[in-house]
């Protein structure tokens, strides 16, 4: 399996069995997902008017998991080397089409929603097009970092950092600016940092990075009153209750602590009935606590870092350069979006709108989380039980001396892929 940059990759891998693994632990959070759903949907219904099927929620739900494991079939059948040629107009294509809901907003075709406008109404569904974005940025970095690497430009400030910051700031401007979606620009944030953490990037100019993006973030949010308001909101919650955002975080801490040690049940959930907003999708850990109590929760932790070991297994033994920064890029995008949604559960972090992967109610969110596990799980097929010698990967380093760099994972480890 070959390099899809144009670099020539001299280490080929035999095609094997995937990581069935991988696919084992994606499914429980699939299933989980769907019960839990099934479990609230009276919930959530009866709160709506007119006469609406009381599992409607459980059905959508069924649909977006439907159409997500046709996107990861697809996305486990068609060659990488596809996306990676295509993967410049995909960028720019997700871009624009992510400046859409806030251009077309006056129009039935724009979607908003407490005064942010983040999705495209088509009709009959809804799509949000930053899940698109991520989608993108993970293709065009992986190969973009890969080229510069093979070209021993990697740490060259002008050639690699900007425009990777360009991009990066362009990206922040629809999200956070014209969608006003912290959350995902977060996400972005951390994708771009594990790829260029992963690649080998100086010590020095990770920093730059660092202190770059934190700028971006200080920026958008000095600019936008209501984040300023939400920040002053998460360190005072005990006190602003009354406050929308004070009680969201007060109600998910009440349903986490209600659960207890052995949690209340499937269908003896109480903060579902309307005292929890978004119980379905942000807020869903918090009904999984209330349900399941601290062991359930254990267990699905439990579940997802099998998931994320698997991930990280299949970077190790990638020989291709530009899989591994792929996978690497979607490690950085389901793990941040878990840390952040269960540290927001948990009054760890402010509340940000981020759902939890594979499990949270929502269409656009799952179908493009599985169609980036369908690349990994694509790319597992070509792993190696060894890492290649130095003498077919040395091209792939630009710091050999620091033995790091593409042609090796920093989490590097001795276990076997299937």
């Amino acid at each position: 399996m070959r390099g899809g940059t144009g670099v020539n990759t001299p280490f080929v891998a035999r095609r094997h069995r995937p990581d069935l693994l991988l696919l084992l632990f994606l499914s429980i959070l699939l299933l989980l997902g769907l019960v839990v759903i099934f479990a609230i949907s009276p919930a959530l219904t009866a709160r709506m008017s007119g006469d609406v099927d009381q599992n409607i929620f459980m059905y959508r739900q069924l649909f977006y998991l439907v159409a997500g494991l046709a996107a990861f079939w697809a996305m486990a059948v068609i060659p990488v080397s596809f996306w990676t040629k295509v993967q410049g107009r995909l960028l720019i294509g997700t871009i624009i089409l992510g400046a859409l809901p806030f251009l077309l907003q006056a129009t039935p075709l724009g979607l908003c929603a407490n005064d942010a406008c983040r999705w495209i109404d088509l009709g009959f569904i809804s799509f949000q097009p930053a899940e698109a974005m991520k989608f993108a940025l993970v293709i065009f970095l992986a190969t973009f970092l890969t080229a510069r690497a093979a070209e021993g430009k990697l740490n060259n400030l002008h050639d690699t950092l900007v425009p990777a910051g360009l991009i990066l700031l362009s990206m922040a401007v629809v999200v956070i600016g014209l969608q006003k979606d912290l959350g995902t620009g977060i996400t972005i944030v951390a994708i771009v940092m594990t790829l260029l953490f992963v690649v080998g990037m100086k010590a020095r100019l990770l920093a730059l990075a660092v202190a770059g993006c934190v700028a971006i973030g200080v920026l958008f949010t000095l600019v936008a009153p209501h984040r300023i308001e939400r920040i002053l909101t998460f360190i005072q919650h005990e006190s602003s209750s009354t406050d929308a955002m004070g009680y969201h975080i007060n109600q998910a801490l009440i349903a986490v602590g209600s659960g207890g040690l052995t949690g209340k049940g499937l269908g003896q959930s109480i903060q579902a009935f309307g005292y929890l907003p978004e119980a379905a999708n942000d807020s869903i850990f918090a009904i999984l606590a209330e349900k399941f109590g601290f062991l359930g929760t254990v267990a699905v932790l439990a579940i997802f870092a099998g998931l994320f070991m698997r991930i990280l297994g299949i970077m190790n033994h990638t020989a291709d350069p530009t899989h591994r920064l792929l996978v690497a890029g979607v490690f950085g995008w389901v793990f941040s979006h878990t840390i952040v949604n269960i540290g927001a559960m948990l009054g760890v972090f402010p509340l940000t709108g981020i759902t939890l992967p594979f499990v949270s109610f929502g269409g656009t969110s799952l179908l493009f989380m599985l169609s980036a596990l369908g690349l990994v799980f694509q790319i597992s097929r070509y792993t190696n039980h060894v890492k290649p010698p130095d003498n077919q990967r040395g091209g792939f380093y630009e710091n050999r001396e620091r033995g790091r760099g593409i042609g090796r994972a920093r989490h590097a480890g001795t276990s076997r892929i299937a």
